[in-house]
């Protein structure tokens, strides 16, 4: 059976019926919709979550390194290894953006620059994708440039040791650890 074949009863878009916001910050942005279904059923409070886009990026060293970070992360309560991510400002391409978080967050740029995916964080509830690319090549060029807010560490960390810290679950990132199994999955 084809794509085309398996997609032609594809569940239909639901009306929004009514739309209200209940809180609207930079970081944080969330509606409540009024929906209605295809099949006529209404939805009185289906919550959304609208956040800008984002993106990170698998950096590799010209050395075969992976560039990891460790921050403290307060909705878990804990300090954990990530790759380098960010907001894509507004009229900014994500590729562009990921260049200027790879920067300030690392002094790390150049190198060979490749997009591995746009993921949702939640497509039931959120409303922005996050762009994943794999930057091969890359060296330190600067030092790092962090917000007031950002505490981070850097590791430049052997691609096998990488593999072992995601192959016992110590990226809690879903938006990364996706990346992440795709990177090793095709390498």
């Amino acid at each position: 059976m084809t794509e085309k074949e398996l997609l032609k009863n594809d569940p239909q878009p639901w009306m929004i019926v009514k739309s209200e916001y209940l809180i609207q910050r930079p970081w944080l942005t969330a509606r409540k919709d009024v929906v209605r279904l295809p099949s006529g059923v209404e939805n009185p409070e289906y919550w959304i979550l609208e956040y800008p886009t984002w993106i990170n990026v698998i950096a590799i060293t010209t050395d075969g390194r992976m560039i990891l970070e460790r921050q403290y992360r307060h909705g878990l309560g804990s300090t954990e290894w990530e790759i380098p991510a960010g907001v894509v400002e507004p009229g900014e391409e994500p590729e562009l953006a990921a260049r200027r978080e790879l920067l300030e967050e690392t002094g790390f740029g150049g190198g060979q620059w490749t997009e591995l995916g746009a993921y949702s964080p939640n497509a039931s509830a959120c409303t922005n994708l996050s762009h994943c690319f794999l930057a091969e090549g890359v060296e330190q060029i600067d030092g790092q440039h962090l917000e007031p807010t950002e505490d981070i560490t850097i590791h430049l960390v052997l691609l096998d040791e990488v593999r072992r810290i995601l192959e016992r679950d110590g990226f809690k990132q879903a938006l990364m650890v996706a990346p992440l199994w795709k990177f090793f999955a095709t390498r």
